[in-house]
């Protein structure tokens, strides 16, 4: 039974800690892009959209999507897709993509936005760590409340109290 009090936690966390290595990775690419310099004219190919969410009382979140495709500037025809665009950008429209080269480029339609990308990732991860720490402490009190204390009875530096004798340890029928 204990397990479940340490494996949940436990695995909590390990999604956390996925979550803020995702959320920092993608930071990283936006800002190599931006900050690559490279820039072309990308055509919007498609755009469509995803729902989650609106089952029982759930709210429906609906995420847009855009597939841009552009020329790199080593001749390499790049074709990626992208999530929360803006609304007004349409099939066959002409926008400008920021991208860094590489063996895997990695591009983004998005303006630079260097205040806002790192606020955003400051903010995530400020969550993100609120979640490990209450796991962190949750566990901890756990084990100090529920946990195996058997340890204290070897160890020789713990104080052991012997309390006398009470009246309450008489079995009921022999109280004078």
């Amino acid at each position: 039974m204990d397990f479940m009090f340490y494996a949940v936690p436990g695995l909590i966390m390990a999604v956390t800690v996925f979550l803020a290595v995702r959320v920092i990775r993608r930071a990283l690419e936006l800002r190599r892009a931006w900050n690559s310099g490279l820039t072309a004219e990308a055509r919007c190919l498609r755009t469509y959209t995803t729902t989650s969410g609106g089952s029982g009382d759930s709210s429906v979140r609906t995420t847009l999507h855009h597939v841009y495709e552009f020329t790199a500037r080593d001749g390499r025809t790049i074709r990626f897709e992208e999530e929360g665009g803006p609304g007004t950008t349409v099939e066959g429209d002409i926008v400008v993509v920021h991208y860094a080269e590489g063996e895997m480029v990695k591009a983004t339609a998005q303006a630079p936005g260097h205040v806002r990308n790192t606020a955003s990732t400051v903010g995530i991860l400020t969550f993100l760590s609120v979640v490990v720490v209450f796991c962190v402490g949750f566990v901890v009190t756990y084990t100090e409340a529920f946990g195996d204390n058997s340890f204290m009875d070897d160890d020789p530096s713990v104080n052991k109290v012997d309390e006398p004798f009470s009246i309450n340890d008489r079995p009921y029928n022999k109280v004078p």
